[in-house]
């Protein structure tokens, strides 16, 4: 069994935000039989009010499961809870009525119908508001609010109220529930941001993979197109001739040579500079990117004068270790360091984000196995893992007089 802290650690900010907005709404409805509580032990004789707060409850165990399953609703996991609605709707008037009724013409004295008011008062504003969470349209939420709220002054008229105290009746949970209701539509319309903005920045994240892999594209058909043609055409030149027994098709088949050459030279410089990543440009690239998600970045120390291959390494370093805080966790700040003792180069990057494993233990996952074959080639090492106070930290170590990478597709 986990702590409660990492339990709420574990989540993401949608899922926190989720939770926290669902539990808000359960303790709303206990504060129900809350008020009616204290108001009822308060007057009457706890025999009565123990009584009273059976129906109170039915009504709090009614209003919490709505909630929930529309709160369900609003994330896309079950379909709108409308028999649910119905219900709370019906028990709610038939409730506040028959509390209203008793409180006029019942047994009892002024203290049996002070606290049978409160039921009434209760009852009518918390029920409205639960049964908010779970109308779709905000115009139905006003015709709602004012049904209820015309709705019991009407009653209360004819029960024995006077038409003032009908109308300020009205009025107050009117109010009062109009209250209940916009904190529910505001709480609704919030967890449905939040859940867009992180759909938005996983968006994000699969529109540069699709653009880099674009670029890629572009480039390599931009090298191979003409070759290709030209390799073709040279070819079945080539072809003509041999069969014509021309000295000339040796000649056509050495250029198809040099340019198949040439063109294995040109794809090879394609993948080198895709391969490759600019260690200062990566600093500057993940700095915009975090902070725009909502991140605090600081990047510290210099990149001057390293070596070419020694920024590709620690550049893909920067871009994985962006790309992990961005996909995994719910990091608010991110440090990363670059620092040059004697004869290495030590690149840290620390971020508040260690309840999410990012993707990986501290020798596990293909993200972080990648980055430490790449620094291998160079003679440098990969460390990564928690780091305490709820941190995670990955410290790339490259020596200055690093050997050259390997080339790939040589």
């Amino acid at each position: 069994m986990g702590s409660p802290g990492g339990w709420w650690g574990r989540k993401s900010t949608p899922a926190k935000v989720e939770t926290y907005t669902r539990w808000s709404f359960h303790f709303i409805a206990l504060s129900e039989p809350t008020v009616i509580g204290v108001t009822a032990f308060g007057h009457v004789e706890a025999r009565f009010a123990l009584l009273l707060m059976v129906p109170v409850a039915a009504h709090v165990a009614l209003a919490m499961v709505t909630a929930s399953r529309a709160l369900d609703w609003t994330c896309g996991r079950r379909p709108q809870p409308l028999r649910l609605l119905w219900a709370l709707g019906a028990v709610t008037a038939a409730l506040a009525v028959t509390a209203l009724v008793l409180s006029r013409h019942g047994p009892g004295g002024e203290d049996t119908a002070t606290v049978l008011g409160s039921v009434f008062g209760a009852t009518l504003s918390y029920g409205v508001g639960m049964m908010a969470l779970g109308v779709k349209d905000r115009r139905n939420v006003v015709r709602l609010v004012l049904g209820y709220g015309a709705g019991a002054g009407l009653v209360a008229w004819p029960a024995g109220m006077p038409a003032l105290g009908a109308l300020a009746a009205a009025a107050f949970l009117t109010a009062a529930s109009g209250f209940f209701a916009a904190t529910s539509c505001f709480s609704v319309w919030l967890l449905k941001a939040v859940y867009a903005l992180d759909e938005a920045r996983e968006t994000r994240a699969r529109l540069a993979v699709a653009e880099e892999r674009l670029r890629f594209g572009r480039d390599l058909h931009d090298v191979m197109g003409r070759n290709l043609a030209v390799i073709a055409l040279k070819s079945e030149l080539a072809v003509q001739l041999a069969r014509r027994e021309r000295p000339e098709a040796v000649e056509q088949m050495i250029e198809v040579q040099r340019i198949a050459q040439e063109s294995q030279r040109e794809v090879r410089e394609v993948v080198r500079g895709y391969r490759r990543a600019d260690l200062e440009a990566e600093l500057h690239g993940a700095r915009g990117v975090l902070r725009a998600a909502g991140i605090d970045c600081e990047v510290s120390g210099g990149t001057d004068g390293l070596p070419a291959e020694v920024q590709s390494a620690l550049g893909w370093v920067v871009r994985e270790a962006t790309t992990n805080v961005l996909r995994h966790g719910d990091a608010k700040k991110c440090t990363v360091t670059v620092l040059r003792p004697e004869g290495r180069v030590v690149l840290t990057v620390r971020n508040d984000g260690a309840t999410a494993p990012h993707g990986s233990s501290r020798t596990g996952g293909t993200g972080l196995a990648g980055l430490r074959e790449r620094l291998s080639a160079v003679g440098g090492t990969l460390d990564a893992g928690e780091a305490g106070d709820g941190e995670f930290s990955l410290v790339a170590e490259v020596p200055l007089t690093a050997r050259p990478a390997l080339e790939v597709a040589s």
